[in-house]
């Protein structure tokens, strides 16, 4: 499997943290957790799918994928290539109309926003050219031309930077009163931007927090308190919906890892 990261070109750099191209051989199973950013995901070759509900869906082979708030397995055919978008947490609402939220749990084709001929266009080049940065212009060239003027909305990033600052642990009512908004606008306003509620960010950023504290061995207990869970169970409920283990098996499973390396 092979996997590199690219940085986007100075016009993108305000609405795409990076791009990555994989390729992989095998067919293989594989855990993707929550983020806390949508992603624009291309395959060059091969297909994708990932299991809901012990069903295998297909996705698109040009499609989006929302926030979440559990972690998703997926499947890749042999030899598959794609080019991956992974956008900063409102970039994505520079290049689409509708509004963020509505991708939330969802994987959607690209056509169901973007005309599909552009996508077809863009497809057929990306298939046509072998050199891995040539792929990363013509997405970039893509995205600049479904590029849309907005006006970044200030109350949003302050939001992002309070929420993150606290490490998702701040509550709704005292980052609306650090905002001095009501609850529904400010919910409105960022859900749009950023794909989810700040409720529902914030615990996504919380359980990254303690997904990091983890693998770098603080005890389950130090953990929990330090994400802000003084009721274990709860801790370990949300932790094990989030990314498909307890907090105790996650820490056993990093711990085999790092000896393994």
């Amino acid at each position: 499997m092979t996997f590199q990261v690219y940085l986007p070109r100075p016009q993108l750099m305000p609405y795409v943290k990076h791009f990555v191209i994989s390729e992989t051989a095998n067919e293989q199973d594989y855990k993707i957790l929550p983020d806390t950013s949508l992603v624009m995901g291309f395959q060059y070759s091969g297909q994708l799918a990932y299991r809901q509900n012990d069903t295998s869906v297909a996705l698109s082979a040009a499609g989006i994928t929302g926030l979440t708030d559990t972690f998703r397995i997926f499947r890749n055919s042999n030899r598959i290539g794609s080019v991956l978008v992974v956008f900063t947490e409102t970039g994505a609402s520079t290049f689409f109309r509708e509004p963020l939220h509505e991708l939330f749990r969802e994987s959607l084709a690209l056509d169901t926003f973007i005309r599909s001929s552009a996508i077809s266009r863009l497809q057929e080049r990306l298939a046509d050219t072998l050199a891995d940065r040539a792929k990363i212009e013509l997405i970039e060239d893509f995205l600049l031309s479904q590029w849309q003027q907005r006006t970044p909305d200030r109350l949003v990033d302050t939001a992002l930077f309070h929420i993150h600052q606290t490490k998702g642990t701040l509550r709704i009512n005292e980052l609306t009163n650090r905002l001095c908004i009501s609850q529904s606008p400010l919910e409105k306003r960022f859900r749009q931007v950023v794909g989810a509620s700040p409720k529902k960010f914030s615990s996504i950023v919380r359980l990254q927090h303690a997904i990091h504290l983890l693998r770098s061995s603080h005890s389950l207990v130090e953990t929990g308190l330090d994400t802000g869970y003084f009721d274990q169970a709860h801790f370990s409920k949300e932790f094990k919906a989030f990314t498909g283990a307890t907090p105790l098996e996650f820490a056993n499973q990093h711990k085999n890892d790092f000896l393994q390396e």
